[in-house]
């Protein structure tokens, strides 16, 4: 059931599209917002359009704040949450942003000691090297290649006429970054996104050379994430203040 026409503040009332023009947005996108519930439900006149207050205006500020930080899924989330009287389950989805914040840190970190202790060994000549031969250089069993290679850590090609694994020098730069990264005490399913960015960037000295993007990447998401949590506890604020003066009146 539809709430009654509510006002803001000094009685202001909003329409659709003065929440739209403020944030060049259309307005089916305010009306998809609130259908979606990342806005409180409208008001309605008694011909059945909708009028919004102050705190929709709050609401879609908030919501607009957190995108760049948490996503569009997770950003309805949150707001769906508080509008449900579920702040908790908004904090908890807030939280698991920022610890996959952290988590890239720690990976692009990673990532970085990994780098500035690996000197490059390419395999000899340009030449592939067989499965002996290069555990014998890492220092490892062939059965941790082997390993490795079933994690995906590891793309060695198959020799057509034996059969026997060919690690080239992409798969022995692989091999040696697993190994350093294992040194540092990182689990095989930690390595496999780092050693993806590593092929992403198509080598080592392509992917030194973006880490300062990453870098920037990574602030950029934390300021939008304290950007958003600004947004949104204004927001809390205004509800709450609302909240009040509904009780007192």
């Amino acid at each position: 059931m539809r709430q009654n026409l509510q006002t803001g503040a000094g009685g202001e009332r909003l329409r659709p599209v003065d929440l739209a023009r403020a944030h060049g947005l259309s307005t089916q996108a305010v009306r998809n917002y609130e259908e979606a519930g990342i806005l409180p439900a409208a008001g309605r006149t008694r011909s059945g359009y909708r009028v919004y207050t102050p705190l929709h205006a709050a609401a879609l500020g908030a919501f607009l704040a957190l995108l760049p930080g948490h996503g569009h899924r997770m950003a309805a989330k949150i707001l769906r949450a508080v509008h449900q009287g579920a702040a908790e389950e908004a904090f908890a989805v807030i939280a698991a942003s920022h610890a996959q914040l952290l988590e890239d840190r720690r990976t692009l970190h990673a990532v970085e000691s990994a780098l500035r202790d690996l000197e490059p060994e390419p395999a000899p000549e340009g030449r592939a090297l067989f499965v002996g031969p290069l555990a014998h250089q890492l220092g490892v069993r062939p059965a941790t290649l082997r390993k490795w290679e079933a994690a995906g850590l590891v793309q060695p090609r198959r020799d057509p006429r034996t059969g026997y694994r060919l690690y080239d020098e992409a798969a022995v730069r692989d091999a040696r970054l697993t190994q350093q990264l294992r040194r540092g005490g990182h689990l095989l399913h930690q390595i496999t996104p780092l050693i993806a960015q590593v092929r992403a960037a198509g080598g080592l000295e392509p992917l030194a050379g973006t880490l300062h993007a990453w870098h920037a990447r990574l602030t950029g998401r934390g300021r939008a994430l304290l950007a958003g949590a600004a947004e949104l506890e204004a927001y809390l604020r205004a509800r709450e203040e609302a909240g009040r003066g509904s009780r007192a009146t």
